[in-house]
């Protein structure tokens, strides 16, 4: 058992020094970093002191004013642009409804010119109808007339041959 235990030292030992090598890395790449930001900033503060401007705080505040204003007027720029395209967005949308409303409307005059002539073609038809009727009315008027006429001289042929039947008998 100890010599178990021995090795779980051993790799606490050597677990501890894979650490501090990495930490130790770490710490060279830290330092490298801070030596590349120093020589940019001794390289930025020497490209300052040549190209640097020095002017009063009323300049400095006029500038300031005007670079703000300039940044106010980029942003109105854009949004006057935002505006300009839903504009011609809603123009177009405006125009494709009264498209769409003029072409709604004429098939609703063409449904209604339809209608029309339906209801015409139905009253003509209605009419023609009356007439046949009429028509139909008067041909049965005239059958059943004949029909009449017919019974009666049915009756008289009848009447007949029974008077000829009676009178041969005597």
């Amino acid at each position: 058992m100890w010599h178990m235990f021995h090795l779980g030292e051993e790799r606490g030992a050597m677990a501890e020094k894979e650490k501090e090598k990495a930490g130790g890395e770490r710490w060279k790449a830290a330092i490298v970093n801070l030596s590349e930001m120093s020589a940019n900033l001794d390289s930025l503060q020497k490209i300052l002191a040549k190209k640097a401007v020095f002017v009063d705080d009323d300049t400095f505040s006029k500038a300031s004013l005007i670079a703000e204003q300039a940044r106010n007027i980029k942003a109105l720029e854009q949004r006057v642009g935002t505006l300009e395209r839903e504009l011609d967005a809603s123009i177009a949308a405006a125009a494709r409804a009264r498209s769409e409303k003029r072409q709604a409307e004429a098939a609703q005059r063409a449904a209604e010119l339809r209608a029309q002539d339906v209801a015409k073609e139905l009253e003509n038809t209605t009419k023609v109808f009356e007439l046949h009727m009429e028509e139909l009315r008067r041909k049965q008027e005239e059958i059943s007339k004949k029909d009449g006429e017919i019974k009666v001289l049915e009756a008289i042929i009848q009447t007949l041959s029974r008077n000829g039947s009676t009178a041969s008998e005597d």
